[in-house]
């Protein structure tokens, strides 16, 4: 009976916590917004668009009157971690010694055994390498000084001088929205290098995004590489109201500031578009049930941001990937359904605001899930990862071609 009454007593405990911490932590947000510095200026996004498709050439010219086919080169698994059962979240990241995919891998999600893993693609042998692991919550904790939990939802980064960063959401006790965002560098020493043997990261810290708790900060998607080799990168704040921002860091992946995207509590994980010299589009994730596909936009680049009708795109509560080619065409990798994720697409634009269906990358049963795409341009072809079931990661490689030469799908 003691034990049942103890019980009792802890569960309402929790719950009286959970809604104190849903309470105030809007509050939180706005005072600690008010007391952060502005952002500095950051580079127009005509040169952030040349940054970021840096190595990487256009897609193949084809007449205007012509139609153009978005063709699968190849497509398959992506190697899992050992005997692990899950895995969720990849980030791509091109590199002269092969594009590297870094996704976190483990027993199942939220578990204490989960790692951010990684591969490489080989081009010689036209597959991927055997996964291995990168990041150990073990070793990121006794580095930090810190109890690391949970690891989740690495993001990849080379800063102006090469290095590799990785963003990774890790928690103490709680769940997702009491995360923090770790950052992570690549080991200054002679060995280090892009091939995913050489592969070796050291904390840099725990980014001060929160003058109180500094946690339910989360990273999902890619960041935007500016010309003076510093980026953007987007988060989103979990707890209670959902609050989307970017951050900017300077060349050596030094943190300058945030601002916030979207005045929207239901918006998340935003996706970076650069449309124009200062014209910068976010698309975000909605929380809402029979949501859509959340739009805002900036044409300062970056430093102020006003909401924008949603779009005619169905959002299930779900993440989206955004790139801009070298083109200035935009995809947008999407779950276009009303309440699932058993259907992937892949869709296009021109202003950001009207777009169509390219091809449906995946569709399965109400079920099935594909979901958490990541996307990368690389030598005229475009890479695309998602999570299938949250089991495993698939890929695809696709190229534009005229509709005339399209041959079938191997």
């Amino acid at each position: 009976m003691y034990f049942v009454s103890f019980c009792k007593a802890a569960t309402a405990t929790r719950v009286r916590r959970a809604l104190l911490a849903m309470t105030f932590a809007p509050l939180l947000w706005v005072v600690d917004a008010s007391l952060r510095p502005d952002m500095p200026p950051v580079a127009s996004a005509t040169v952030v668009r040349n940054a970021l498709m840096q190595g990487a050439s256009a897609a193949p010219a084809t007449s205007a009157s012509e139609p153009v086919v978005w063709q699968v080169q190849a497509q398959g698994p992506i190697p899992s971690l050992g005997q692990d059962k899950a895995a969720h979240a990849s980030s791509l990241l091109p590199s002269s010694a092969g594009l590297l995919v870094f996704w976190f891998s483990g027993d199942r999600e939220s578990g204490p055994l989960v790692q951010i893993a990684a591969t490489q693609w080989d081009a010689g042998q036209q597959q991927w390498l055997p996964a291995r692991a990168v990041v150990n919550r073990h070793t990121l904790g006794r580095d930090l000084g810190l109890g690391v939990r949970r690891l989740g939802n690495p993001v990849a980064w080379r800063d102006g001088q090469g290095r590799i960063h990785l963003f990774v959401v890790g928690t103490g006790w709680g769940g997702w929205a009491a995360s923090r965002v770790v950052h992570l560098r690549q080991c200054d020493n002679p060995a280090a290098s892009d091939a995913l043997s050489q592969l070796c990261f050291e904390p840099v810290g725990v980014l001060p995004l929160a003058w109180g708790w500094n946690t339910s900060y989360l990273v999902r998607n890619a960041p935007l590489p500016l010309a003076d080799g510093g980026m953007v990168l987007p988060v989103h704040f979990e707890l209670g109201s959902k609050v989307p921002a970017l951050l900017r860091f300077d060349a050596q992946g030094g943190y300058l500031g945030m601002v916030r995207i979207s005045q929207r509590d239901y918006a998340l994980q935003p996706a970076l578009l650069p449309l124009g010299e200062h014209h910068w589009l976010a698309l975000m994730r909605d929380e809402r049930h029979d949501g859509r596909i959340l739009a805002a936009q900036s044409q300062d680049g970056g430093k102020r941001w006003q909401d924008l009708p949603d779009l005619d795109l169905l959002n299930p509560d779900s993440a989206v990937s955004g790139l801009t080619l070298p083109s200035g065409e935009l995809l947008l990798a999407h779950n276009n359904s009303p309440s699932g994720r058993e259907r992937l697409d892949l869709s296009a634009s021109r202003d950001g605001a009207h777009w169509g269906l390219l091809r449906t990358l995946e569709s399965g049963k109400p079920e099935d899930e594909f979901s958490y795409p990541a996307m990368a341009w690389v030598d005229g072809q475009l890479w695309v990862t998602y999570t299938v079931d949250r089991a495993r990661l698939a890929w695809q490689r696709l190229a534009p071609v005229p509709a005339s030469v399209e041959r079938k799908t191997p």
